[in-house]
């Protein structure tokens, strides 16, 4: 399992409503083209790019951008977090 889990928060949900992004935490050995292949297998939309960092707790996270516009609201909502 690539992801573990959607990672919200104040400016995470600012970063959704301005430009469609999701963010995710991820494995740190994922790479960005398992991170897409993941997001695309589990939600069905298509990704068009992945930034990734490393947080100051040593977590990976991703920055998940769609070719869909409204497609991270879409799948917020259809997983019960918006």
């Amino acid at each position: 399992m690539v992801i573990k889990t959607p990672f919200v928060s104040e400016k995470a949900t600012m970063l959704l409503e301005s430009d469609g992004k999701l963010q995710f935490l991820v494995r740190r050995d994922a790479g960005k083209n398992d991170i897409a292949a993941a997001v695309e297998d589990m939600f069905g939309h298509k990704v068009t790019s992945v930034r990734t960092l490393m947080t100051m707790k040593g977590q990976k996270k991703a920055f998940v951008t769609f070719e869909d516009e409204k497609a991270g609201e879409e799948i917020l909502s259809r997983i019960g977090i918006l």
